[in-house]
């Protein structure tokens, strides 16, 4: 059966140092609203980030410590995401951002929020890719955002995420501020 677990002003349908942790956005459950103009895209299987100007902290607070240079083109504000590589990867992901020694290639921060940037989602990102156009190299990603046209829209998207071997599907109201909180 697939779940439908809802995030503040996002839904998920599915199946070393410590800082404070970071306020990140959090996924409840889709309950059959009408999602007509949302944003839409994949639940990537990564483990989660927040990069604070600063660190990359885990949902916990915890500093991840990647390779020398890794986080040198890392813009100075905040982003949250999700370290990931590739569908059917969790386990090695995990296993290489928990250690010091890890290894980090192929693994990206997937952005699918700006959290301090102005404006809807889509200007939020916007933010990002401006960045991203002036350091290519960054190994960050934006996840894209699909407008969705009606709930059977994001049905098919499931269906076809799901198809592919993917967790799920994120749906956003892109009007929404970003708002994190704590689970």
């Amino acid at each position: 059966m697939t779940h439908i677990i809802p995030a503040c002003a996002a839904f998920f349908i599915s199946a070393a140092v410590c800082a404070a942790p970071p306020d990140m956005l959090l996924a409840q459950e889709f309950k059959g609203q009408n999602v007509a103009g949302w944003a839409m895209s994949e639940k990537l299987d990564g483990v989660r980030a927040y990069w604070n100007g600063k660190q990359l902290l885990s949902r916990q607070g915890y500093a991840f410590t990647p390779p020398k240079g890794y986080l040198n083109p890392f813009p100075p504000y905040p982003l949250d995401g999700e370290l990931y590589s590739s569908r059917g990867r969790f386990e090695q992901i995990s296993a290489a951002v928990r250690k010091s020694s890890g290894d980090w290639q192929d693994i990206k921060l997937h952005v699918f929020d700006v959290p301090q940037a102005q404006g809807n989602l889509y200007q939020r990102l916007a933010v990002l890719q401006q960045w991203l156009n002036r350091y290519p190299d960054a190994p960050i990603v934006i996840i894209r955002q699909t407008p969705v046209r009606d709930n059977a829209h994001a049905q098919t998207f499931l269906k076809q995420i799901e198809a592919q071997g993917g967790e799920g599907v994120m749906l956003r109201n892109p009007h929404a501020p970003y708002k994190g909180g704590r689970s």
